[in-house]
């Protein structure tokens, strides 16, 4: 089966997880980003998930995680949560 590994971070609101975005790709560690800003209790390890495969998720994340390019930064995704910056580590 198909294994992923990701970190997100989780914020409240699409205008947050948008100004986040534009911080990572003007030069923001994301791991930075995700201990400092991150509602997720993952934020504290930078918010790095660990390796699941697709189903142990939820859908809106899935869809992201197993489609999107590696080692970008994806998102807003709205969830139940909030809204998600992703980054896709590895896939395979």
């Amino acid at each position: 089966m198909v294994q992923a590994t990701a970190r997100h971070i989780l914020v409240d609101t699409e205008a947050e997880c948008l100004a986040l975005k534009t911080e990572i790709e003007n030069g923001l560690d994301f791991a930075d980003a995700a201990r400092e800003h991150s509602n997720c209790p993952s934020g504290r390890q930078g918010g790095d998930l660990g390796s699941f495969g697709p189903g142990q998720m939820v859908r809106e994340f899935d869809e992201v995680v197993f489609s999107g390019e590696l080692n970008k930064v994806h998102g807003p995704v709205k969830t139940q949560f909030g809204y998600h910056l992703l980054e896709i580590t590895s896939r395979g």
